[in-house]
């Protein structure tokens, strides 16, 4: 999920940057919404974030700093009529990189993999035992060949292996692939995600590597 912050609300009907069109969760929020939500928001929340993208909005050279104190997600700022001081100036304030708008979407993405790699993400993906995912849009391999998925299961499954070795909540997927304030959705529908996961991999590995604890959640595992 990508929280864009932005004053206007014309630009955030209508996503203007095309996230949706690339199966990325967005939450869009005023800059007074913002500074509230950042600062109290619980931690799986915040974990679900992959980007912040700061367009026009008040106070925006405070954001990164407040984000930084609370997340590791890149901070990327939008600006329209820019200027070298102004780009010096959103650089000092803390954000990872600045963009100039009209942007393409892919660019937002390249950048935000940039960074994440520039922050050890290694580009030739991430492996568990014998599932390899890339975190970029593309498959998985699987037992090392590519495996088709659905774009809900790949992500979830790009979560899984985010927090390899850790446990994590139905809440926090559900957050992380849906976003924070969809309500239109239930939360179940993650249990049937997963379910279709698990029977997918199953029969290409041989085996299951997502264990699963009634209450407490699913971990991706190594054989």
């Amino acid at each position: 999920m990508i929280i864009i912050v932005d004053d206007r609300d014309a630009f955030m009907e209508l996503d203007n940057l095309g996230f949706g069109r690339e199966g990325i969760s967005t939450e869009g929020l005023a800059a007074s919404d913002f500074h509230d939500w950042v600062r109290t928001a619980p931690e799986p929340e915040l974990a679900a974030v992959e980007a912040f993208v700061l367009g026009e909005c008040s106070d925006r050279r405070t954001f990164p700093k407040i984000i930084k104190q609370r997340s590791h997600a890149p901070v990327l700022a939008l600006t329209g009529a820019r200027s070298l001081q102004e780009t010096l100036d959103l650089f000092a304030s803390g954000v990872d990189d600045v963009i100039g708008n009209p942007t393409h979407i892919h660019e937002i993405l390249a950048r935000i993999k940039a960074i994440k790699r520039r922050a050890s993400v290694e580009s030739e993906g991430t492996v568990s035992g014998g599932i390899r995912v890339f975190g970029d849009g593309r498959d998985p391999e699987v037992a090392g060949d590519q495996m088709h998925l659905p774009r809900r299961e790949r992500r979830i499954l790009e979560y899984l292996m985010s927090n390899k070795g850790r446990r994590v909540t139905k809440t926090q997927i559900f957050n992380f692939v849906y976003g924070l304030f969809s309500d239109e959705i239930d939360e179940n529908v993650i249990e049937s995600h997963i379910s279709k996961l698990r029977k997918r991999l199953r029969h290409r590995l041989g085996h299951d590597p997502i264990d699963s604890q009634r209450y407490l959640g699913y971990r991706l595992i190594d054989f």
